[in-house]
């Protein structure tokens, strides 16, 4: 019988459960897809319902399993939403979409109260985002827009806690899902912003995210962890294994760069400049930096191979021709060809470059690695601080693969050993490592993280 942990790893898209034994090796893994259903104003949003029973049901199928002892179950989930509850425990409200818009007097509201939107959003290191993404918005959309059901609310949590909830019956909260660009964190202070108490807002303090809470699962006492937001979930492994300070460069449809070890306060500068901060588990900041760089790859590479006539996917055969890349370097320079006034002038590049210029698709492709990863170094100069002591920076995500952009990557930031990240599904691995030290002595420092090409 293999001891195991459960994580429920909650995406947008993907729902999956994930099985750890206590070396965190994946032991099982199932992946769900459950249809969106509307919200009580008619905007698709997750059917919490049918999350949480699948929930439940995989959890007895895992306890009456005899190939499995579970010991513990956490949750990795998405940000920006939460959940209210009544006096009695009883959900209020469905889990309303981050991407729903809301007036935007609400936030403006906030701003003028406290300083300014510049001085707000620096001190709650949350860029100013819309819509419902900065979830503290959504407590006060709330209360303004449907106060019948706000006066009914006794509890706030955001969705890794309530999913925990369910299990534990816990009102609590924790570091990660409230360091991350919610308006509800003072940087400065590292407490709640004082909007929250000017507003009568009870809200649990935080607990960091090692704490667990029995629990009965299929007659079984298991232990519950808090909950994690996946984002922080995914430093985790490196926070616990990284046998040096180091930076994470997360790539994907955005690429977000996270320096666990900038204890530098935000500026108004870098907030501009698309920088923000989440918090560790352990509830110290971690700053970052977001690059739209998978969408202007996606969306160049469709035109590159429209115009040269190969399949979409051939950037995937493109090598990284050494002389190629010092060849284009010297004729461009430090201009770019692709985005001529930095990441804002996407759409002019793609109305205004004549890619005519270009021999080949090798040759156009290879300049559109030069122009990304230059905006990506300048990303990630970004959560550099001055006195800045990491060694390694850690590539996780689809660029890992693209050998132009690690070899780039390499060139532009020689005082960095550059490694390219073995970690899977890391929000889950991360979820299972922070509460595994309650019953388990594996160690961690074993687990492999990167290799260098």
């Amino acid at each position: 019988m293999t001891e195991v942990i459960a994580v429920f790893d909650i995406g947008k898209t993907n729902k999956k459960i994930l099985l750890f034994d206590s070396n965190f090796k994946v032991v099982k893994q199932h992946e769900e897809k459950f249809p969106v259903i509307t919200d009580d104003d008619g905007f698709e949003c997750d059917d919490i319902d049918l999350i949480t029973s699948w929930i439940g049901k995989s959890l007895q199928e895992i306890v009456a399993d005899i190939a499995y002892d579970l010991k513990g179950v956490n949750f990795s989930t998405y940000g920006a939403s939460l959940m209210f509850l009544d006096e009695k425990g009883q959900r209020l409200a469905p889990v309303y979409n981050y991407l729903k818009e809301v007036p935007e007097t609400i936030a403006a509201s906030l701003f003028e109260q406290y300083g300014g939107k510049n001085e707000f959003c620096r001190k709650t290191a949350s860029p100013a985002l819309g819509l419902l993404l900065n979830s503290g918005i959504q407590i006060l959309w709330l209360k303004n827009q449907k106060p019948a059901v706000y006066d009914k609310a006794k509890a706030v949590l955001h969705f890794p806690q309530f999913l925990s909830y369910t299990l534990s019956k816990q009102i609590v909260s924790e570091p990660t899902s409230i360091g991350c660009h919610t308006f509800m964190w003072d940087f400065d202070q590292m407490k709640y912003h004082q909007w929250i108490a000017d507003n009568e807002i009870a809200l649990p303090e935080p607990v960091n995210n090692d704490v667990v809470f029995p629990a009965c699962v299929g007659g079984k006492e298991v232990k519950v962890g808090t909950g994690i937001h996946d984002s922080s979930a995914s430093l985790v492994p490196y926070l616990k294994a990284s046998p040096a300070k180091f930076i994470l460069v997360s790539t994907g449809t955005w690429c977000i760069n996270m320096n666990p070890y900038n204890k530098e306060p935000l500026t108004a500068s870098e907030l501009e400049q698309d920088c923000l901060c989440f918090l560790t588990p352990n509830k110290e900041q971690v700053k970052s930096s977001r690059l739209f760089m998978g969408h202007f790859h996606e969306v160049w590479a469709e035109k590159l191979a429209k115009h040269f006539g190969v399949a979409q996917d051939r950037f995937k055969k493109v090598k990284n021709d050494q002389e190629l890349v010092d060849t284009l370097s010297n004729k461009y320079g430090e201009s770019s060809v692709y985005f001529p006034t930095g990441k804002e002038s996407f759409e002019d590049g793609l109305k205004l470059v004549d890619l005519s210029i270009f021999a080949n698709y090798e040759e156009a492709y290879t300049q559109l690695m030069i122009d990304l990863t230059a905006l990506c170094v300048t990303s990630i100069n970004l959560v550099i601080p001055e006195n800045d002591d990491s060694e390694i920076l850690y590539v996780s995500g689809g660029f890992a693969r693209n050998p132009i952009f690690i070899g780039l990557l390499k060139k532009s930031l020689p005082a960095k050993k550059v490694l390219i990240s073995e970690v899977d599904n890391s929000s889950a691995l991360g979820a299972a490592m922070v509460i595994s030290d309650t019953f388990s002595d594996a160690d961690v420092s074993k687990l492999d993280l990167g290799i260098q090409k």
